[in-house]
């Protein structure tokens, strides 16, 4: 099995590290990931320059672009074999909620939506993560990926991945199945004035979870649920997003219309 990998903490990430290593044992494992940091960049594809891919080590390549980027190009003429599988992480954070529109994790994770097996967007859910300096720091998260995978992945619907966060916890609790959840509106901006004397500002925090119960989900919990609890988050979604619910009701109210 071809398995790729991609990120959007940068080539040189000790999450991608651990991820890589942990992976080796089920097939050839090629990284292609951004050259630096590249979070918030969502599905985001360079158009106004040309992207250098540069191989660094044996199977490891730097791309001068996105974490969508390092994939498209993958899988799009960088290389003379084709991949059976799209890996993004794992990220130093995690991708809960709404995070999902920003992450390039699950923007790399969705440049593989058209595989036969669904990509895998991997996050390292915590409050510490971000002082993780160590492959080792992400071994546990990397280990139950391997086995996520050795196990045979379940089956999805075209154009859909699996989200997955796992807890920063000494013992994983188990695994959940569940569904995306909500946060409040983001945290205010932060101003401030630089030694120029111009304006500039901060984007603010996340908002905070909110617990909104999904109908007719009466056994499923979220995913802020899950990580809260020390479970593996597994979540499955899609490209996508018309809502289904309300589609034919507003063709039958514009059809009255016109």
């Amino acid at each position: 099995m071809n398995i790729l990998i991609a990120n959007d903490d940068g080539v040189f990430a000790p999450g991608i590290q651990a991820l890589a290593k942990a992976l080796k044992p089920l097939g050839r494992v090629v990284i292609v990931a951004p050259e630096s940091e590249r979070s918030g960049f969502s599905s985001a594809l360079t158009l106004d320059r040309p992207l250098r891919p540069v191989q660094i080590a044996e199977d490891v390549w730097a791309v001068n672009g996105t974490p969508a980027d390092c994939v498209y190009l993958s899988m799009n003429g960088l290389f003379d074999f084709e991949f059976d599988l799209v890996v993004s992480g794992i990220n130093s954070g995690a991708n809960l909620g709404d995070d999902v529109l920003y992450s390039g994790t699950v923007g790399a994770a969705f440049e593989g939506r058209l595989m036969k097996q669904p990509a895998i967007a991997v996050s390292l859910a915590g409050h510490n993560v971000r002082a993780y300096q160590h492959p080792q720091d992400y071994m546990q998260a990397a280990q139950w990926v391997h086995d996520f995978i050795a196990q045979g992945l379940p089956s999805l619907p075209a154009r859909h991945i699996f989200n997955v966060n796992i807890p920063d916890v000494p013992v994983l609790q188990g695994t959940k199945i569940t569904y995306q959840g909500q946060r409040t509106q983001s945290k205010p901006i932060t101003s401030q004035v630089d030694p120029r004397g111009r304006q500039v500002y901060w984007i603010g925090l996340s908002g905070e979870a909110v617990a909104a119960p999904k109908k007719g989900l009466t056994e499923i919990e979220s995913d802020f649920f899950a990580v809260a609890n020390g479970y593996v988050s597994v979540t499955p979604i899609q490209m996508d997003a018309t809502n289904y619910d309300v589609l034919q009701s507003l063709h039958s109210q514009f059809s009255q219309i016109g």
